[in-house]
Formats: structure tokens, sequence, C-alpha cells
């Protein structure tokens, strides 16, 4: 298990005194890992921006540097202690997921003052303001009610924590005064939201599509097992127009023995069965899906499972990560395979992911969609979003919140290129 009291113990200064330490300060802060990770980040700017701190752009004009970790792959830990290195001889604070889990690799590189990130939700409370300049994330619950066998982050952020309704509507209506076009809901599995409280996930989408203003609402990932317990309620709660047709399914494997051997709690099937009744109501809705390959004992078979599950279901984004061993979990004593063998597993799933796209783009070149402006990338040019999520670079000046329509002219894989018709 991971060792949470191990190394320099500044559990204390940790709790009662960094925000102390930093108010009135000028703050360099780098953030890591997934949107989650960001919200806090965004809570953490707030609460010094109120604290008289001022938020800087680089270390070297900073007074203190925060870094804001995570450990979820080997590579993403190794860069965390390269940059904790970096910056060891800063006054340095450390939040995110690797103090949690990870302190002792922490301490051994620098002797940072670590700030749990409850504390921070803590903080947070007594400010409850938010920035105009992003979309907003407003972050649901914390930890989740999976068992996976390969993951370190569930061990760092802990069982199911659902934040009260009344708390995630407050910060979605305080978004919606501030301007901000675009609401994404996360967690570490959006739709388990209420189940520790007798409450559900879509029971909170009503909720939010009742908070009147202008503005659309983007659900993060959300685990087959949790939604297959509310999957009817869940596809009716996507009914709603200020809800983008989007959903993130991370099915990590075409294989059920895999599947078992993950600890992922479901069958293929039954994220087949999914992805059938959101298409049957939403024909156009975006589906998003994670896979991991490489996994201890896949087999070429188990492989070539994954390989048609991502045909079977043509997801518009398939996010491919190849299987890296962390410490404290089931399987990290589990022989690993060559990294030449996921690296050859991860560019043939990623070949078929994106022959994928350029058949789903294709028949939408040259069509007009409605859109809403969601974030100004740079000067003369924006980031639009239709309603299923496609995102839209259009190349000119317009404010966050714009709706219009536009003609899809050019293909980038990832997203379009569009020209404004009104």
């Amino acid at each position: 298990m991971p060792v949470k009291g191990s190394g320099n113990d500044c559990c204390s200064t940790a709790s009662t005194g960094w925000l102390a330490a930093l108010s009135n300060r000028c703050v360099f802060i780098e953030t890591y890992g997934c949107r989650y990770n960001f919200g806090d980040t965004a809570k953490l700017v707030e609460i010094l921006k109120n604290n008289g701190s001022t938020i800087v752009g680089s270390a070297d004009v900073a007074d203190a540097v925060i870094i804001n970790t995570c450990t979820v792959v080997g590579p993403t830990e190794r860069r965390m202690l390269r940059q904790l290195s970096r910056y060891r001889d800063h006054e340095l604070y450390v939040t995110g997921c690797m103090p949690e889990v990870q302190r002792e690799a922490i301490f051994s590189v620098c002797t940072p003052t670590l700030i749990p990130p409850e504390k921070i939700r803590e903080e947070y409370r007594k400010v409850m303001t938010v920035d105009d300049g992003e979309p907003g994330i407003v972050q649901i619950s914390q930890g989740c009610l999976g068992h996976c066998t390969y993951c370190l982050t569930r061990l760092a952020r802990g069982s199911l924590k659902s934040f009260s309704k009344e708390e995630i509507l407050l910060q979605v209506q305080n978004f919606v005064r501030s301007g901000i076009p675009e609401i994404q809901l996360t967690a570490q599995d959006v739709s388990a939201w209420g189940r520790d409280c007798g409450r559900t996930f879509p029971e909170l989408l009503v909720a939010i599509n009742k908070i009147p203003g202008r503005f659309m609402v983007r659900v993060g990932m959300m685990n087959p097992t949790t939604v297959n317990d509310c999957l009817d309620d869940l596809v009716d709660a996507f009914s709603y127009d200020r809800i983008f047709k989007f959903v993130h399914i991370p099915f990590q494997s075409g294989s059920d023995a895999v599947l078992t051997r993950m600890g992922r709690q479901y069958t293929v099937a039954e994220c087949e069965k999914i992805v059938a009744a959101f298409r049957k109501r939403y024909p156009d809705i975006t589906i998003a899906t994670d896979m991991i390959v490489g996994f201890p004992k896949e087999t070429k078979t188990d492989f070539s499972m994954s390989c048609d599950l991502i045909d079977r279901v043509r997801p518009n984004k398939v996010n491919i990560t190849r299987y890296s061993c962390r410490p404290f979990t089931p399987v990290s004593s589990e022989k690993d395979f060559p990294d030449s063998v996921k690296k050859d597993r991860s560019r043939i799933l990623n070949s078929r992911a994106e022959l994928l796209y350029g058949l789903l783009n294709r028949p939408l070149l040259g069509t007009v969609v409605p859109f809403i402006v969601t974030e100004i990338i740079r000067e003369g040019s924006v980031m639009a979003r239709a309603a299923n999520y496609t995102g839209i670079v259009l190349n000119e000046n317009l404010p966050a919140g714009y709706k219009g329509r536009a003609i899809l002219v050019k293909d980038r894989k990832y997203f379009f290129i569009g020209k404004r018709v009104c």
C-alpha cells in the first residue's frame, strides 16, 4: 500500500500554514494530468487571488512555485520528479495525486510543503469566486467505487465522495453569471455521483438544466459499470439542448478476460449496449473512449479483440495508453511486456483509430452546423463546438458564447476548420 506518512512529514504545515505562507506573494503554478487536476488549480488560483496573491507566468519572477502533480503512468511520474528537482531551489509547494501515494519519491528530489487537495476544497468553500477566461470546470465528486488492479489514482483519491448538489449548482451558477459558455463536469467517475448518498447523476443533470442562462454542459468520463446502473435515465437526461451530445466511456479492452484481470467489473457487451442506447436516441452523438494496450498477459488474440471492438463501435476519439506498472497496485508484481511490444500495439491501434476518424469525418465536410464559441485560442482564432462537441476552429475574432452557423471546410482529424456563414 502507499506510504502516506513517510519522508519529511509536513502534514501540519500543509494543513494550516500553506495559505498564510502564500498570501500576498507572486506565485507560479504548473498543472499536470486530468481535467480534475486543472479544476483543483482553478480553485487554488481563486483562493490565492482572494488572499492578495498574484499569479505569474514564470518561476523566474515568482516568490513561490506550486506543482499540481499527476502520477497516472510511469512516464508522467518521471516527468513530475524532473520538474520537482528543477524547482527544488525555489520555495516549493506540491499538491495533486503524488503527495497522497508517493511522498517518499517527492522527498527524494526536493523538500517542499505539501498541500492536500481536500484543503484546497475547504478553503475554496470560503471563496466561491470564478475566473471568466476558460471553460468552467465543476468537480462533482472525488474518488471512485472501482477496484481497478492497475490504477494508482484510486489510491490517491480514495473512495467515492459526492459533493452536495447545492454546492455544485452554486458553482455552475457562478460560472454562468460570469459569462462562461461551457461548463465541464468532472470527476474520477462522473456517473458515480450520488451513489454514496442516495442520489443519481441523471438527477443532477436535470437540476443543472434548470439553471437559467446561456451555457452548455460537457459531461466528463463515465465508467461503464456506473452508467449501466442508470442507463435509461441517463440517456433521457441527455435530451436537454444544453447538454452536449458527447459521452466519454472508457472501454479499456475488447477482451472480457483482460477486463476481468483489470478489475473493471463490466463486459465488452455491456460497453456496446451503452453506445447503442445513446446512438439510438442521438444518432450524431460523439463517442470517446480509452484503451490500454500491453496489459499483463494480454495475448495477441486479446489485442485483436480490442482492435475489432474499435472497428465495430466506431468511436469518434480513442485515447490509447500503453500499460504502465504503478507501485502499490495489485498487478504491480506481474511480468510486464517489453516496451517494443506495447509500442507496436499502440501504433497498430492508433492507425486503426485514425483511419476511422477519416471515414467518420469525410461525410461532414461541406455541411453547415450550428456552433457556440467556447474558447479564445488566440487573437483572430477561436474554438467553437457543435451540438455533439465536434471542435470547429474559426479564424476570426468572436466572443466566447457567440452562437452561429459554420460550414466545415477542412478536416484536421481531431477537429475541423470552419467558415462562419451567420
